[in-house]
């Protein structure tokens, strides 16, 4: 048997534990908000432990995590050092949005049904700390000579932007990996993706009774103009088009409006949530200052009105860095292999916490076991799920590219 036969056959022997440890982690629950996640830190380093695995626990002060709008961060380390050599890190999220209305299966429940497991992360991204910990194990098992070491980063705040995950881990020189590879899906390796701007807008009018509205500034007007106004920018936005495979052009969403106090009020304050995906051609500072442009351009045809704008995020695009090619050909060489198709590299419109490795200087890509579209996993919907196969195979090119990249 060649060491990749080796390989595959002690993840086949051992993949009904790799499911079990994958039920274990959905099973506790990691809502981000409000984000107590640390709990589930705690018993992913005990299921860890049982594997041989010393995981270092790095808790984010309480007072910057709350600072930062959540409960509750630690950070797990789990090094493995086989010799001299580069090291080799493999960081997944296990913080999610919380599960929403629809779901047909327990989204804590790990539900195994026709070939599937259903829940909340079961897709994004707590099957890549299953993925990349067996992955581990199984080149642990050659017992063969390697140079340089691997870790398993499992961070819990990729959704609020990660720098109290990768970030807090790089700022503090906890780590500095020479290469590394992040949560994603089986089917393609992402080497590029888009920025993200999240801004909360706070518009301000004058309450008043409904029944003589003259008396008030009606503050939903105001928004409304300003809301016409960001959305005749999409159209723009069709216009600039990105030369990253995988990634098409700009857009703006609004996914959160509240405001107003009752039905006969004359609504004085309504505030929205907006976010701005980036290309990675575009300037951070400058589409910044173009979206505030729009809105106080808007405002001001609004007279009374007022408006308070807060960045909640900015989170840069990765680029690709050149030092990334021995993770692509060693995933695209074993893609290829196991699932028989190409794998191709490519952008995607989503933004990652990768990008903090990459303003680092650690060239990353992004892989790991899922299907072909976002849409298929249903992460961030009702019974998010991952084919079973996609984990035994997705662990199997983790394990390879290891090898190869180690040898």
């Amino acid at each position: 048997m060649s060491d990749y036969d080796k390989l595959d056959a002690w993840i086949d022997a051992h993949f009904d534990e790799e499911v079990r440890f994958l039920q274990e982690l959905i099973r506790v629950p990691t809502d981000t908000p409000p984000g107590n996640n640390a709990p589930h830190a705690e018993r992913t380093a005990e299921l860890l432990q049982s594997f041989g695995f010393e995981a270092e626990k790095h808790p984010v002060p309480a007072t910057e995590v709350r600072a930062y709008g959540m409960e509750s961060i630690t950070n797990l380390i789990v090094r493995r050092h086989y010799g001299e050599g580069r090291t080799i890190a493999l960081n997944a999220h296990g913080d999610v949005v919380p599960p929403g209305e629809g779901w047909i299966h327990d989204p804590y429940g790990g539900e195994i049904v026709d070939g599937k497991i259903y829940g909340r992360a079961a897709a994004v991204s707590k099957c890549d700390f299953a993925s990349f910990t067996f992955a581990v194990r199984a080149l642990e098992s050659l017992n063969a000579r390697l140079n340089g070491s691997v870790e398993l980063h499992f961070t819990y705040d990729e959704e609020f932007g990660g720098e109290m995950g990768p970030g807090w881990l790089l700022r503090n020189k906890l780590t500095r990996p020479d290469l590394m590879i992040a949560a994603g899906f089986s089917y393609e390796v992402v080497t590029a993706h888009n920025g993200c701007l999240q801004m909360e807008v706070t518009v301000n009018g004058k309450m008043a009774h409904a029944a003589v509205p003259d008396t008030g500034v009606d503050a939903l007007q105001g928004a409304v103009q300003i809301l016409n106004a960001l959305y005749a920018q999409n159209a723009l936005y069709k216009q600039v088009t990105s030369r990253v495979e995988g990634i098409k052009h700009p857009y703006l969403n609004v996914g959160r409006i509240e405001g107003g106090t009752n039905t006969n009020v004359v609504p004085g304050k309504v505030t929205f949530k907006l976010d701005r995906r980036m290309i990675p051609e575009e300037n951070p500072a400058q589409v910044e200052a173009g979206i505030r442009k729009v809105i106080a351009d808007a405002a001001a045809a609004c007279p009374g009105i007022t408006v308070n704008i807060r960045r909640m995020l900015l989170a840069n695009s990765m680029k690709p860095l050149a030092g990334n090619k021995p993770l692509v050909d060693a995933i695209q060489k074993h893609g290829e292999a196991l699932f028989g198709v190409k794998i191709p590299a490519m952008g995607t419109p989503l933004y990652t916490d990768v990008r903090l490795y990459a303003e680092a200087g650690v060239p990353g890509v992004i892989y790991g076991a899922g299907p072909r579209t976002v849409l298929e996993s249903h992460a961030k919907r009702a019974d998010e799920r991952l084919e079973l196969e996609d984990l035994r195979r997705a662990t199997k090119v983790i394990a390879r590219s290891l090898k190869d990249l180690l040898a």
